[in-house]
């Protein structure tokens, strides 16, 4: 999502982060050096393929009623048909990122094709909510050697194979059975079991103490600072 739309809560728990590093209270190391206080448990859920009239919507409602943040990585030639959804997703609070225009293994075309992909969702981006900075998860994970599109990338550390099974029961279970402090969740909104698998992974952990957070405030709150060009499986870098 664009750097304007960093969510008031983002900044309410750096401050909070801020200040029990610098009174000494407890925490726990992260990789590279960071810390997130002991006890607080954020996740990112993250939802590629989008948006879908239907099952995106439902998704929508779902985290709202819930007061969870998601990051929605979406395909560009899907962005004008579904252009009130997208601005939902902005409004709401989530974080909006690219998926390419038509969902292009990057690793595998030529350098300018790859950048054309890239380029065209982050212009029709632009055009429905205005400039930013549209962090970018290619198709299948995979880039090529030295590419460098000039904004973070994300992957992932947790993928039940949603788009496989089609089981919302099997979906979610593969989920919570991986979850942790710091995870980057891969789901897909385009399937109505997958959206059923995240409220029910929602559910399940919030009573567990987690919060749900996108995946720009889940880093900021490892004490991560977001590079360009570099690719993050999870909040700790």
């Amino acid at each position: 999502m664009a750097k304007k739309n960093v969510s008031i809560f983002m900044l309410t728990a750096l401050a909070v982060l801020t200040a029990q590093c610098l009174t000494g209270g407890e925490a726990a190391p992260a990789d590279g050096g960071a810390e997130i206080p002991a006890g607080e448990k954020y996740v990112a859920l993250t939802f590629d393929d989008g948006p879908r009239r239907g099952t995106t919507e439902r998704l929508l409602d779902g985290l709202k009623e819930r007061g969870a943040k998601a990051t929605f990585f979406l395909i560009g030639q899907q962005i004008e048909d579904n252009a009130a959804l997208v601005a939902r997703m902005a409004e709401e609070g989530h974080q909006i990122g690219n998926h390419t225009w038509s969902h292009q293994r990057l690793d595998g075309i030529l350098p300018d094709e790859a950048a054309q992909e890239v380029a065209r969702t982050e212009a029709a981006l632009e055009a429905l909510l205005g400039g930013g900075e549209y962090w970018l998860r290619p198709p299948y994970g995979q880039v090529a050697e030295g590419a460098d599109f000039g904004v973070p990338l994300v992957k992932w550390c947790v993928d039940p194979r949603d788009w496989e099974s089609r089981d919302a029961g099997k979906v979610a279970q593969a989920v919570l059975e991986c979850a942790e402090p710091g995870s980057i969740i891969l789901l897909h909104d385009i399937y109505p079991t997958s959206v059923e698998a995240a409220l029910q992974v929602v559910d399940r952990l919030q009573e567990e103490g987690y919060w749900f957070v996108t995946v720009e405030e889940l880093l900021w709150l490892n004490g991560v600072k977001p590079e360009a060009g570099r690719m993050y499986r999870t909040g700790r870098g």
